[in-house]
């Protein structure tokens, strides 16, 4: 089997003694450097020291999104700003990103993460890791080039967009490994077609694709068309970023890499810690990362955890591939949307009801948003000029906002369905 660190191999027993120490050092230093996670803390009476076992875990509070949003920009790092060598952040509920930082420690620790998943999915020194994930303030570019270079491959920096270019370089290049969204993996293949670019054309031999929901199915028909051995990659940057877990070649689920982050499944109603095999809400804590580290984060992903040993040796528990949420967030080619967002811009458009539907779709393999919302029965009577600079103005103000791309439909006056309790706001037509 190969591995990129020794620790993935770790005795069971000398990796809980190893989480056991990095839990007892960073709920000790949250509590005396972080105002939040002290006053959290004292209200459950704890105490500095207090941590015995893994089992004190489930003593401690929770953190939710709310909470980072709450603190916003740097209310939860645990070290001064002069050492936080980079700053990362994602969309949340309201207009406020969720902020997250890194020391340099951070930053290596992170690499050494993503490096295990490239080797994890069959990756070496001798690839061409061409990354097509976002650039930027999303984690997925940077935290799949780090990677790469840590592990000695070659990273190709494409980011995303300009299909014909990426398979371009892909063949000119000879990438070995295509790090994307799933959804962008298939848009690839259809472009290649159209491009008259056939498989033995390019040297792929793997992908690392994540950052959406993504079914069997889909990795088969991405197999196929693509010649490669798809892997799942999960993350997500309040808890460091890609790396999180991967799918290691026997795909058997992801496995989580508890030297850095201890995986719990609660029930998302009661906060009770659920047995392994049993569905229920994904948390995880941080044990090695100085900048932000955050107790029991709910990720509002909805997983399980499989303790069994798995044929390719590593000893880390693995989490099956998530199957929903808790929460009303929908993930559009890897940006995180709430409706509660849409709304917030749609409600400032004069002209504009509060009734409205988001119908997400998977397009030609890409998704597709569409807001549907209706107008006042006075602006939908306007000529169709003044109906067509409506939605033009709509569609910026949207785009503006989220950072991805929608389509805008006008809706004529009550042809929204009503409900008498939740108002049905998000339509979801993908097969996920």
């Amino acid at each position: 089997m190969d591995y990129f660190n020794p620790v993935e191999v770790l005795e069971r027993e000398r990796l809980e003694a190893l989480q056991l120490q990095r839990l007892r050092d960073t709920v000790d230093r949250l509590y005396q450097k972080v105002p939040f996670y002290r006053k959290k803390l004292e209200e459950v009476g704890f105490r500095p020291g207090d941590i015995k076992s893994l089992e004190d875990l489930k003593k401690l509070p929770f953190t939710t999104k709310d909470d980072l949003r709450d603190n916003y920009p740097f209310g939860l790092f645990a070290v001064p700003m002069r050492d936080i060598v980079r700053l990362h952040a994602s969309s949340g509920t309201t207009g406020k990103p969720t902020v997250v930082g890194y020391t340099a420690n951070d930053i290596k620790v992170w690499a050494d993460l993503v490096a295990r998943t490239i080797v994890a999915a069959g990756g070496t020194q001798d690839d061409i890791v061409h990354v097509a994930y976002g650039y930027g303030l999303f984690t997925g570019g940077l935290g799949l080039h780090y990677g790469a270079e840590m592990l000695g491959a070659t990273a190709l920096p494409m980011s995303g967009g300009n299909t014909k270019r990426q398979i371009r370089l892909m063949v000119d290049f000879g990438s070995t490994i295509l790090c994307c969204t799933p959804s962008y993996a298939l848009n690839i293949a259809e472009v290649m077609r159209e491009m008259g670019v056939t498989r033995d054309q390019i040297k792929l031999k793997a992908g690392i694709l994540g950052a959406e929901p993504w079914t069997d199915e889909m990795r088969l028909q991405i197999e196929e068309e693509l010649g490669i051995s798809a892997h799942d990659i999960y993350g997500l940057s309040e808890v460091v970023g890609p790396g999180v877990s991967i799918e290691c070649v026997e795909k058997r689920g992801l496995h989580v890499f508890e030297d850095c982050f201890i995986p719990e499944i609660i029930d998302p109603d009661t906060g009770e810690t659920l047995p392994p095999g049993q569905r229920g809400e994904l948390v995880f804590t941080n044990i090695n990362k100085e900048g932000l580290a955050l107790l029991r984060y709910r990720t509002r992903d909805i997983s399980a955890l499989d303790v069994s040993p798995c044929p390719c040796g590593r000893t880390h528990v693995r989490m099956m591939r998530v199957t929903g949420r808790t929460d009303d967030m929908l993930i559009i080619r890897g940006v995180n949307v709430f409706p509660s967002q849409v709304e917030a811009v749609l409600m400032q458009i004069p002209g504009v009801s509060p009734h409205y539907q988001l119908v997400v779709d998977r397009v030609e393999n890409l998704d597709v948003l569409e807001v549907q919302v209706e107008v006042s029965p006075q602006v939908f009577s306007d000529e169709i000029k003044k109906l067509e600079e409506l939605e033009r103005k709509i569609q910026d103000e949207v785009q503006s906002y989220l950072g991805v791309s929608v389509k805008v439909r006008l809706m004529e006056p009550r042809s929204i369905q009503r409900s008498e309790g939740k108002a049905v706001r998000v339509i979801d037509r993908r097969k996920l």
